[in-house]
């Protein structure tokens, strides 16, 4: 529920109300015009929204708001091609005064005039969202990638690093392979939502929101505040989660000890692909753990509306039919201007889901993954900065497999923002010196003396950052070629390109780029490294035979040492043992035996 005081929940609950409605229009040649409640033509205003289809719960939605309104204003329509339009509800609270809520801000997709009228309908910021993707392999945690994807498409997002990295889920590695069905921003947004466990809003300040199903009830709806209601007769809850390995090309289940609910299909997230087994086990668990808590009676009701309600808000309903000691969410709702408020919550019957849900394969659309005698793509691009001095950095590590022995093309692009360091330069300058000198005899009264002069002179201007790349090939370094280029201050372009010889097949293979510089450093934005591997036979997955090779990498912050420590050196080692496995031997002593009809005693 959007933050409001006290007063107002009691103001929206009484018998009565007063209120009024007003909005803001910023057309695109950037005039802004106000409207109040006088210019809206009744009964026309509307905002509907949903995080969920129209059936049941869902993970990772992606829905768009939509409004619509018509205006008596004599506004230019071609003006309103890419506007924006702000809605806000006033509401009279008891000491006189009004409290205002904001309702969102949305993008004008199509406005027809009449004579005195113009219609308008417009959808939130979800829709710019609806970008090509390009199919890049990436890697990060959740909020690089949403930081990345918001930066991309332009919205800004209302999370703090620190805040997604708390949520389960959200300091985990994940990464994105080129062979998928992201075709989106958007589609990324929804699979990184599944991860998190919650679905994608767009507040009402306009910027991207993870909200996440709950338990705690926001507010009481009773029967008197509401014209009309139906509830069902069943508790929509889940106990178990269910997700595609497209590796294994089996469908792996996940349930609580008591597993009598239904099952959340998560169909074949990429995210969920690639890593150890323990990781991805981990990764489900947190998961399930987040929609263990949909306890939800799905309901329809018409109400007589509180605008600060949001997606995601749990509710109690009692009074008539409704059932006081149970619990329900807010899954689609639409407040209509100066009318009634829709409220919705879609849930499945867990008595009639059908046994083989949880064990829906899911598997339809799985291809081939290597086709002989195709060009195949592995493109990598960074969901992060990079800053790079002369301490080396990775920028680029794609990995890649082949089905049959081939030769491979590494191509790339990296855009950098270079920081030359000043230089300072040195001169002589040498002229004549003109001097007027006083003298009386003469007729100006001075007289002007020739002297030459020569004299030192300095000056910084912008020096040269030399740019240096490294490649490596499963962690060997490809010597005799560095790829260099020198630059000045500003915006530059370095283009990278190595044929790579001798794939084997069914190994995972790793070409990296590493970066350093001298005489300055670089920035590399988010989204700044472009790259890819191309090879006919290339396969997208394969069941790749572990190489014996396990990479530790570990990263610390800057630190001085001074002399009153009394540490002259730091050094580190890492050791590696071979463990031989000693012989056994088996020895055996006999101490004493006697032979059958024989007297005598062998020791």
């Amino acid at each position: 529920m959007y933050p409001v005081s006290n007063a107002f929940l009691e103001a929206v609950q009484s018998n009565s109300r007063r209120y009024y409605w007003t909005g803001r229009i910023v057309t695109n040649t950037g005039d802004v015009v106000e409207f109040t409640q006088k210019d809206i033509l009744k009964g026309s205003g509307y905002i509907s929204s949903q995080c969920c289809g129209s059936t049941e719960i869902e993970l990772g939605t992606v829905y768009a708001a939509e409004m619509g309104i018509t205006l008596l204003t004599d506004i230019d329509r071609y003006t309103m091609e890419g506007a924006t339009i702000e809605l806000f509800y006033h509401l009279l609270l008891a000491d006189g005064t009004y409290e205002g809520v904001p309702m969102g801000i949305f993008e004008v997709s199509e406005a027809n005039r009449s004579v005195k009228c113009l219609e308008i309908k417009a959808y939130d910021y979800m829709l710019r969202f609806e970008k090509d993707f390009g199919g890049f392999e990436t890697a990060g945690n959740a909020y690089q990638i949403i930081a990345f994807c918001c930066e991309a498409c332009g919205v800004e997002l209302a999370h703090t690093q620190e805040e997604i990295e708390g949520m389960a889920n959200g300091s985990t590695l994940l990464s994105i392979y080129t062979e998928n069905d992201i075709e989106t921003y958007r589609d990324v947004l929804f699979y990184i939502g599944q991860v998190l466990g919650g679905f994608f809003v767009m507040n009402r300040e306009g910027k991207l929101e993870l909200r996440k199903y709950g338990s705690d009830p926001v507010m009481e709806i009773t029967g008197k505040r509401r014209f009309r209601s139906s509830f069902s007769d069943f508790i929509t809850r889940y106990t178990a989660i269910s997700s595609t390995n497209l590796r294994t090309q089996k469908a792996e289940y996940y349930g609580l000890e008591a597993d009598d609910g239904l099952t959340m299909n998560l169909g074949s997230n990429p995210f969920l692909q690639f890593g150890l087994e323990e990781t991805r086990t981990q990764l489900c668990e947190n998961i399930l753990a987040d929609i263990s808590v949909i306890n939800y009676v799905p309901f329809d009701s018409e109400t007589i509306g509180n605008p600060a309600l949001d997606l995601g808000d749990i509710l109690r309903f009692s009074g008539g039919q409704a059932d006081a000691e149970k619990i329900t969410c807010i899954t689609s709702c639409q407040c209509k201007l100066g009318g009634k408020q829709t409220l919705k919550c879609v849930g499945k019957n867990p008595r009639l889901s059908q046994a083989k849900s949880k064990n829906d394969k899911n598997i339809a659309g799985l291809l081939n993954q290597i086709e002989y005698g195709k060009i195949g793509f592995f493109s990598f691009t960074n969901a992060k900065d990079f800053e790079v001095s002369e301490t080396e950095v990775k920028v680029i590590s794609i990995d890649f497999v082949a089905g049959e022995i081939t030769q491979a093309e590494f191509i790339g692009l990296v855009i950098l923002e270079v920081s030359a360091d000043a230089v300072t330069r040195e001169a002589a300058a040498s002229g004549t010196i003109t001097i007027p000198v006083p003298d009386s005899s003469a007729e100006s009264g001075t007289v002007e003396i020739s002297v030459e002069a020569n004299l030192p002179v300095s000056w910084q201007e912008d020096g040269r950052a030399v740019i240096r790349a490294r490649y490596t090939l499963n962690d060997t370094e490809i010597e005799l070629f560095y790829p260099t280029e020198t630059y000045g201050s500003g915006k530059h372009t370095f283009p990278l390109y190595y044929p790579v010889s001798n794939v084997l097949p069914n190994l995972l293979n790793n070409f990296s780029v590493y970066f350093s510089v001298s005489g300055g450093t670089a920035l590399i934005e988010a989204g700044g490294c472009i790259a890819t591997i191309s090879g006919q036979g290339m396969a997208a997955e394969a069941e790749a035979e572990w190489d014996g090779n396990i990479v530790i990498e570990d990263t610390f912050t800057k630190w001085r040492l001074t002399e009153a420590v009394g540490l002259k050196v730091f050094s580190d080692m890492v050791s590696v043992e071979q463990a031989v496995p000693e012989p056994v031997g088996i020895a055996e002593t006999v101490q004493k035996f006697r032979m059958a009809g024989y007297p005598l005693v062998i020791e």
